[in-house]
C-alpha cells in the first residue's frame, strides 16, 4: 500500500515543527547535492530556519552563482538594492507573523484549548507558567485589598473626626439656646416688678 496523502499545513506544535524542519532540511540539502553530482548542475540552496538561522549548499562559489542568477534575470544594482530591501521587510513581516502565531497559540493553551498537540514537556512547562501566573494574580489581589483596606481606614478616621466636630457644634448651639432662654426669663420678671410698683 502506498503512503496516504499528507495534508500540507503549518505544524502547530513547536517541537514537532522543529523535528520536521530538521528532517526536511537535511533531505533538501541531500537532493541538491545529488542533483549537482548526477547532472553536473550548478546549484545554490539557501534555507532559513524559523529562528533565522541560515543553512546553505553550493556546488560552486555561492556569490558567483547568485551573481550569475542576477545577470540571467536582468537585475541591475539598483534593482538588487530594492530587492534586498524587500527581502528585509518580508523577513521582518514573516518574523512578526510567526511571533503573533506563537502568542496566539500560547493564549489558546492558557485557555485550555489545543492541548492535544502538546507533549508532556510542553504541558509541564505550561503548568509551571500558569502556576507562576496564578501566584502573581494572588499577589496583585492581596496588594489591592490591602490598599483598599487602608483607604477605608483613612476614610473612617476622617468621618469620625467630622462627626466629633458636628457633635461639638450641636452642643454649643444647645448651650447658646439655654443661655438665651434664661436671659429672656429674667428680663420678663424685671418688667413685671416695675409695672407693679407703678400701679401702687
Amino acid at each position: 500500500m502506498g503512503r496516504g496523502k499528507v495534508e500540507l499545513k503549518r505544524i502547530e506544535n513547536p517541537a514537532n515543527r522543529q523535528v520536521t524542519f530538521s528532517k526536511r532540511r537535511n533531505g533538501l540539502l541531500k537532493k541538491a547535492f545529488e542533483l549537482s553530482i548526477l547532472c553536473d548542475a550548478e546549484v545554490a540552496l539557501l534555507v532559513f530556519s524559523p529562528s533565522g538561522k541560515a543553512y546553505q549548499f553550493a556546488s560552486h562559489d555561492v556569490d558567483s552563482t547568485i551573481s550569475r542568477y542576477r545577470n540571467e534575470v536582468g537585475m541591475t544594482e539598483s534593482s538588487t538594492g530594492d530587492f534586498r530591501t524587500m527581502e528585509v521587510w518580508k523577513s521582518q513581516l514573516d518574523e512578526l507573523q510567526r511571533t503573533i502565531e506563537t502568542m496566539e497559540a500560547k493564549e489558546r493553551h492558557f485557555a485550555g484549548e489545543d492541548l492535544a498537540m502538546l507533549g508532556m514537556k510542553e504541558l509541564k512547562q505550561l503548568e509551571r507558567q500558569m502556576r507562576i501566573g496564578v501566584e502573581r494574580i494572588r499577589s496583585k489581589k492581596r496588594r489591592l485589598v490591602a490598599e483598599h483596606i487602608n483607604f477605608l481606614k483613612k476614610r473612617h478616621k476622617v468621618l469620625q473626626e467630622e462627626n466629633t466636630r458636628l457633635q461639638k457644634r450641636v452642643k454649643l448651639h444647645e448651650l447658646h439656646d439655654v443661655n438665651g432662654s434664661s436671659t429672656i426669663s429674667e428680663t420678663d420678671a424685671l418688667d413685671t416688678f416695675h409695672r407693679s410698683d407703678t400701679a401702687v
